[in-house]
């Protein structure tokens, strides 16, 4: 599922938290220049044969983070859809209950339970999705860093609502500044994982590590650079064909050290970069951001 942004912007109600934002600088143009990006990038993605979703944002209220969907819903391949608790006020207005059978329809989803823990706002609690939860599905593991946007106890009752094992830690920036979203340095597949291993606190680091290798998962660690050019959010999706395709943007794959991204284009079947800048500048997100993965139902 996908949303195609009305009122792309920079978000000031975002920006306290998310250092990944890039300036304020006016750009006039930003809202049809996200519109390329993402028309572009559905048709990239469609061509590689996977199947997508797209749903057109309202334009009003104005919500310049629409793009980025993975935050108020996930859907699970038991039939559960998930709505999350959100930080910013204006994030909160994305959440569209009223779109979710059109996808499933669209999808072939069934929705056998809906779970909204949007309540949470109203106690300053907030878990925004699949930006603070890493899922390794085959393992059953939810892995979250601990931020304003993150809170370990919701982590850890959504864990259990899910039958996931949570793995909590600590991972800061090269400022010592915690990351917004745990996706912005962690992306697991089914034969590799991307993490940035420097960015955690040593005292989780080994932990975290030894998690995400389980099963014999190649584990490619990445730096703080890497980080700052979105290497750490991709995700790994599945065309119709059955094809595993890492999607990530043009300029994290730019950024990749070239032994990594051999690493990365060895454990998946195909690397598909989508070039999205002023997405990436002035949101603060990138590729996996803009994905919200629907796994049909056993």
């Amino acid at each position: 599922m996908m949303i195609r942004p009305a009122a792309f912007d920079y978000n000031t109600q975002t920006a306290a938290s998310n250092r990944m934002q890039g300036s304020a600088g006016a750009v006039p143009e930003a809202a049809g220049l996200a519109l390329q990006e993402f028309d572009t990038a559905v048709a990239s993605l469609r061509g590689a044969g996977v199947q997508v979703c797209v749903v057109e944002d309202e334009p009003v209220p104005p919500k310049p983070d629409a793009v980025f969907p993975n935050n108020w819903v996930s859907w699970e391949a038991d039939g559960t859809v998930v709505l999350y608790p959100m930080c910013a006020p204006n994030r909160r207005l994305e959440r569209r209950p009223g779109i979710l059978e059109d996808v499933a329809q669209a999808c072939g989803y069934s929705i056998r339970r809906l779970l909204d823990l949007s309540a949470f706002e109203a106690q300053g609690r907030y878990l925004e999705g699949t930006g603070s939860l890493v899922l390794d599905h085959c393992a059953r593991r939810a892995f979250a860093c601990r931020s304003v946007r993150t809170d370990e106890w919701l982590v850890r009752h959504w864990a259990d609502l899910l039958g996931y094992e949570a793995v909590v830690f600590d991972a800061v920036d090269d400022a010592g500044v915690p990351f917004y979203h745990t996706n912005v340095i962690l992306s697991i597949g089914h034969r590799v994982a991307v993490v940035a291993g420097d960015a955690i606190a040593p005292a989780d680091r080994e932990t975290v590590l030894s998690a995400l290798a389980d099963g014999g998962r190649d584990v490619i660690e990445i730096d703080q650079a890497a980080v700052a050019g979105f290497a750490g959010n991709m995700l790994e999706v599945m065309s119709v064909t059955g094809n595993a395709i890492y999607v990530l943007s043009a300029r994290a794959e730019q950024v990749l050290p070239a032994l990594s991204r051999a690493r990365l284009a060895g454990g998946t079947d195909r690397l598909l970069p989508l070039a999205i800048p002023t997405l990436e500048r002035l949101g603060g997100g990138s590729v996996r951001c803009m994905l919200a993965e629907v796994f049909c139902p056993a």
